[in-house]
């Protein structure tokens, strides 16, 4: 892969690889491509790093991670070094470690901002993809990193008169800025995932009234946020790696939850309500749905942790009415992304919060002066659309990728996502993406599977560049056997009985099938080791002529 000086005849790359997002994902891809010597630059549609810590700024926006989990493990000096001040990081806190990490590496030399990739083409006889801008500029190189995110779509329904709405709409994830004032307003809040329920005790604390449009009630445990214990911070740096390795042999990626022993329906009625009794007390996702083994494949067993959360919901809810409408009753508890709360369900007991049945009185149209529901009108000065995203394949499918023998991800997902491992697809030569469908991603510790990608993808080109091959294409029966074992591993569980973004459900005409891997990050990186063990399995490897370009000798070995 090392450039040639006796073959100038050859076309010329701009760089070695084209980074698409300059979030935690393309933030890492430029540190691993620069350990391995390449010339890499990073295209991001923002004006500012961060992804989604940089788009969404919504009031209460927090992540459900806690942070001394949430963050790179690459670097020891960095986990050592950065004090996070509370137990669930929020938005400007995360952003601000991101932004850290890039000063630390000097990484923002290599990001172009205020750049949206349209499209990215392949060119069999040069070896080459070739990226086009919004700002009408191509670049090219032999490699292209997809690190689009798998929550940066978002999506504002098409609610009929949106455009006649006299008032101010925001959308949770593009929020401004400069932030918004809701004191004295009439608001309505759209929604209630996770945007939702964090934005909503924030709103309702400004505004005169606020009404929140509830179509599907969620499954909500208390996060137990607060400030950091230092004793807990110190004793978690001094075990830093050990857990950080360890993180590797669970589910979700996440280490020091002990792994249950027993399955729910094994227990007790007493042994289970003082089990998640202490799990609801801890607060997080994780520890809750440790309590048994039982409780993503067994629908009596998950009835039973479902029961419990409803029973909590009647306890804090003073209104009857209000309460059984916030309980979920119409999918398993977990099988949509659960979500942490802070004081989400006492927020009904405002006398200015009005919960609004979306489901039984749907929304028809937006009117010059609010919502218009098939009973009632509402006036509002202001509307939040906590609608979510085009999760998983948005930001792809926004991207006119294609390879000249034929091949576009439109027509290929057409029916749905078809990856190999969520890293390559069939068809698209030397295409990789970080987290993409297929993968862990979405169901982990992001950022673990951020670097498990990564790392893998680092791999691959160093082995490449050891071998003189040019070109790594996904074979397309290792891509059918893969997408196959995805939907079995999936409807193995209860995850599919979920209308969620999981399924695409939330995005009309969307494909219906369940997108991200729930083998769980053990299975899913034993894997991926396999397959490197056996000289890269279900990848085929050419020695194609190579461009000239930039390419330097190797200055780092790929870890995966």
């Amino acid at each position: 892969m090392n450039a040639n000086p006796s073959t100038k005849s050859r076309p010329s790359a701009d760089l070695d690889v084209i980074v698409v997002g300059a979030g935690l994902g393309g933030l890492y891809t430029l540190y691993r491509m620069r350990e391995l010597g390449l010339t890499a630059r990073a295209f991001e549609a923002g004006s500012g790093l961060g992804g989604t810590w940089f788009w969404n700024r919504y009031p209460g926006c927090r992540c459900d991670i806690e942070s001394l989990e949430y963050s790179y493990s690459f670097s020891p000096e960095l986990e050592q070094e950065w004090h996070w001040p509370d137990r669930y990081g929020t938005q400007p806190q995360i952003l601000e470690y991101i932004e850290h990490v890039a000063d630390r590496l000097d990484l923002r030399k290599d990001v172009t901002l205020n750049t949206r990739v349209l499209a990215a083409t392949f060119d069999s006889a040069t070896n080459l993809w070739t990226i086009t801008t919004d700002k009408g500029d191509t670049v090219s190189a032999p490699y292209i990193v997809m690190a689009t995110g798998n929550l940066s779509t978002p999506r504002v329904p098409d609610f009929p008169g949106l455009s006649s709405f006299q008032g101010e709409w925001y959308h949770t994830g593009l929020w401004p800025h400069q932030g918004v004032d809701f004191t004295g307003k009439r608001v309505a809040v759209i929604g209630t995932g996770s945007s939702g329920v964090q934005s909503i005790p924030y709103i309702a604390q400004q505004a005169k009234h606020l009404h929140v449009f509830q179509r599907t009630a969620n499954f909500i445990l208390p996060a137990r946020n607060a400030p950091l214990d230092p004793e807990r911070e110190r004793s978690h740096k001094a075990t830093y790696q050990e857990r950080r390795k360890a993180a590797y042999d669970t589910p979700f990626g996440i280490a020091g939850y002990p792994p249950p022993s027993k399955g729910a329906l094994e227990a007790t009625p007493q042994e289970r309500e003082t089990a998640y009794t202490e799990r609801w007390g801890v607060g997080g996702s994780i520890s809750f749905l440790f309590s048994y083994t039982d409780l993503l494949v067994s629908q009596p067993a998950n009835d039973t942790a479902a029961e419990f959360v409803r029973a909590r919901i009647r306890e804090t809810v003073k209104d009857a009415r209000t309460a059984e409408l916030l309980c979920p009753t119409d999918h398993p508890i977990g099988t949509k992304r659960l979500i942490l709360d802070t004081n989400y369900y006492e927020t009904f007991n405002r006398d200015n919060v009005t919960l609004v049945d979306a489901r039984s009185t749907p929304i028809e149209c937006i009117t010059p002066t609010g919502v218009r529901t098939s009973e009632a009108s509402y006036e509002f000065d202001a509307i939040v659309f906590a609608t979510g995203f085009d999760a998983m394949t948005g930001a792809l499918r926004e991207i006119d990728i294609r390879a000249d023998t034929g091949a576009d991800i439109m027509s290929k997902w057409a029916d749905g996502p078809h990856t190999y491992l969520g890293i390559m697809m069939a068809g698209f030569p030397n295409l990789f993406m970080v987290t993409g469908p297929q993968s862990p991603g979405v169901k982990s510790q992001m950022i673990l599977s951020i670097e498990q990608h990564v790392n893998f993808i680092a791999g691959c080109l160093d082995h490449m560049q050891s071998e003189g091959y040019a070109r790594i294409e996904a074979d397309q029966g290792a891509e059918d056997r893969w997408v196959k074992h995805n939907d079995a591993v999936a409807h193995a569980t209860l995850y599919p009985k979920a209308n969620s973004w999981y399924m695409g459900s939330n995005i009309p005409g969307k494909p219906r099938i369940f997108m991200p891997y729930v083998g769980g990050v053990r299975t899913y990186n034993q894997r991926c080791n396999d397959i490197v063990a056996k000289g890269y399995e279900g990848f085929t490897f050419s020695r194609h002529e190579a461009p000239v370009s930039r390419m330097k000798s190797r200055s780092g070995a790929g870890r995966v």
